[in-house]
C-alpha cells in the first residue's frame, strides 16, 4: 500500500504529477493540439451520447473494414478535469493499424463522486460492445486503455463483474492502465481531494489494489521512469497483483518520461508502449 510518510508538501509532489512536473500545462497544451489534427486527419463521429450526464458523451474513430479490433481509451485528469477532445491523438497509431477507437468523457468530480463516476465510464463500455459494430468494430475483440485517472478506470473496469450486467464475463480481451492512480488511499491527504471529496472509509470500494482484476486476458502495465518513486512504485504494485492473480502482465517502465510524455507516447507508433498495445491486439 501507499507510502504516506511524507511531509505534507513531499506528499503533494509524490502522488499529485501536476507538482512533479512543473511544465504539464504546456505538454497537456500541445496534446490539445495535435488532437485536433487527428480529428481532421480521420473520419470521427463526435459527441455520441450514452447516457445522461451532461458529459455522457464518447468519440468514436471507425475502421475503415468490418470486424476490426476496438480500443476504448479514458482520458485522465485526476478525475476532476481533462477531456476526450484533447486526447485524439492516442487514436492514430490505432487507425492506421485498421483497429477502431473509443475515447469517452464522464462528467467530474465534484459534481459526482468517484463512484458515480466509475459507473458511467462502465456504461460507456456497455454501450461500447453494443454499438460498435455499426462502426466497423467487433464487439468480441475489446480493448481498455487510460492514463492516469484513466488508468485507475480502466484497473477498475477489470475488477467488474461484467456477466452480473447481463454481458460477456470475458468482455475484455487485454487492458492497458497507464501510469494510473492504482492506490487511491493517499488521495484524501492531497490537495486534488477538494475537488474529488474522498472520504478515507469510501477508499476501498474505488481502490484498485483491493480490487483485483477478474479474467484471463493479456495486460500491460505503463509508468514513466522519470516519474517519482511513489508514483512508480504504484504501477510496479498493481503489475504484481495482477500477476498475483494469474494475469499474463508485460511491465514497461520508460527510461525518461514523465507522467505526461508517458502518455504521449501512446500516439507514436514506434513508441514501446504503442508497439506494447498494437501487438497485444493483434495488430503488431
Amino acid at each position: 500500500m501507499a507510502n504516506l510518510d511524507f511531509t505534507p508538501q513531499e506528499r503533494e509532489r509524490q502522488y499529485n504529477p501536476r507538482v512533479a512536473v512543473p511544465d504539464h500545462g504546456e505538454k497537456i497544451s500541445t496534446r490539445a493540439v495535435q488532437s485536433e489534427t487527428t480529428r481532421a486527419r480521420y473520419a470521427c463521429e463526435l459527441d455520441i451520447r450514452f447516457g445522461p450526464g451532461p458529459k455522457e458523451t464518447l468519440d468514436v474513430f471507425p475502421a475503415a473494414a468490418p470486424g476490426a479490433p476496438v480500443q476504448v481509451y479514458f482520458h485522465g485528469g485526476y478525475w476532476r478535469g481533462g477531456d476526450k477532445a484533447d486526447v485524439a491523438f492516442v487514436a492514430e497509431p490505432f487507425l492506421d493499424a485498421g483497429a477502431c477507437v473509443v475515447l469517452p468523457n464522464y462528467d467530474l468530480c465534484p459534481d459526482v463522486t468517484l463512484a458515480e463516476l466509475l459507473a458511467q465510464t462502465r456504461r460507456a463500455i456497455a454501450w461500447t460492445h453494443a454499438n460498435i459494430a455499426g462502426f466497423n468494430g467487433d464487439a468480441d475483440k475489446l480493448f481498455l486503455s487510460g492514463s492516469s485517472a484513466g488508468g485507475h478506470i480502466t484497473a477498475m473496469a477489470m475488477a467488474h463483474d461484467w456477466a452480473a450486467e447481463g454481458l460477456p464475463a470475458d468482455l475484455i480481451k487485454g487492458a492497458v492502465p497507464i501510469t494510473g492512480v492504482h492506490d487511491v488511499s493517499p488521495v484524501p491527504h492531497i490537495s486534488v481531494n477538494e475537488q474529488i471529496r474522498l472520504a478515507p472509509a469510501d477508499v476501498g470500494a474505488v481502490n484498485p489494489m483491493e480490487n483485483p482484476p477478474r479474467g484471463d486476458y493479456p495486460v500491460v502495465v505503463a509508468v514513466g521512469g522519470a516519474e517519482t518513486e511513489s508514483w512508480v512504485q504504484m504501477s510496479r504494485d498493481y503489475a504484481e497483483l495482477c500477476r498475483a492473480h494469474g494475469f499474463a502482465v508485460t511491465y514497461l517502465e520508460p527510461d525518461g518520461l514523465d507522467h505526461f510524455t508517458v502518455t504521449a507516447s501512446m500516439g507514436e507508433v514506434e513508441s514501446p508502449l504503442a508497439r506494447a498495445m498494437l501487438a497485444q491486439m493483434g495488430l503488431g
